[in-house]
């Protein structure tokens, strides 16, 4: 007799998110072979998420969505899901990252999330989490999703010129990586300055830290170390870093300028041609 996994809905979001789908399937008298015909995916995988061994992303949400005809209930719950594949101590920052109007980050060693792209994620991810790589870079990616808002913040992000030359992955992730900010040069949105050596000691050597503005919401500041992210409304700190931050920007590069050393690297460390 086959064991069928009982699962608590309540316990968390991707135990409701696979009781739903076995609840929809079974009520659609599907098998999970059948389901998975229908999704193009094996049955196995189906039962993986129903039994949350596997996460789902969300083009498996929609997909389901289409297939079972649940008006989109899969692909709003996929984002509950994904938002707590994320460190617990992220989670909050995450949250108010995505209410954000301007979102202004200062970073030292390496590409801000929302501008990563899935190979680069999975290669800093793979170092410390070589099992949860999967739905760690799922849950990345959800958070970019803000960027495809019809209304999405105005990001600015400063990036000391090391982050060009730290080699995350191989060279065809980095030159995947630098092709895709420089795919936001004539962006109306995103703007990226490179930090050069030759600015010396600077206001941001004390590590990355983001700043957060809101329509309806104060100031925040946020910095992280290994295990925890530190987040304040404090408006001594806000005026001080913001204050930091006009300095950086200051010092780096203009946009165009960025675009152009990210391009020469791009060509000269990684071995791509830039038209």
């Amino acid at each position: 007799m086959v064991h069928i996994r009982q699962l608590d809905p309540t316990a968390s979001p991707l135990d409701y998110f696979g009781y739903e789908l076995r609840r929809k399937r079974e009520e659609a008298g599907l098998t999970l072979k059948q389901l998975g015909s229908v999704l193009f995916c094996s049955g196995s995988l189906i039962g993986q998420i129903e039994t949350t061994l596997k996460v789902p992303t969300r083009d498996f949400a929609e997909r389901l969505d289409a297939a079972l005809v649940t008006d989109g209930y899969f692909s709003r719950l996929v984002g509950l899901v994904l938002r707590s594949q994320l460190p617990t101590w992220f989670q909050p920052y995450a949250d108010m990252e995505a209410k954000a109007t301007y979102i202004s980050t200062y970073q030292c060693q390496l590409v801000y999330g929302l501008l990563q792209t899935k190979a680069y994620a999975a290669a800093l991810l793979s170092v410390d989490h070589p099992d949860r790589v999967d739905e760690m870079v799922a849950a990345r990616m959800e958070r970019q999703r803000v960027l495809e808002r019809e209304q999405p913040p105005a990001l600015w992000v400063v990036l000391d010129e090391s982050v060009l030359y730290r080699m995350v992955g191989d060279r065809d992730v980095m030159r995947g990586q630098l092709a895709h900010l420089l795919s936001f040069r004539n962006n109306q949105s995103v703007h990226v300055q490179v930090l050069p050596y030759s600015v010396g000691a600077h206001t941001g050597m004390m590590g990355s830290f983001t700043l957060l503005r809101f329509e309806e919401h104060p100031d925040l500041y946020y910095c992280e170390s290994y295990d925890q992210g530190h987040m304040t409304a404090n408006p001594q700190v806000i005026r001080e870093r913001s204050v930091g931050y006009a300095r950086l920007q200051a010092g780096a590069l203009s946009p165009e300028d960025s675009a152009d050393l990210m391009a020469r690297v791009m060509e000269e460390r990684y071995g791509a041609e830039v038209a």
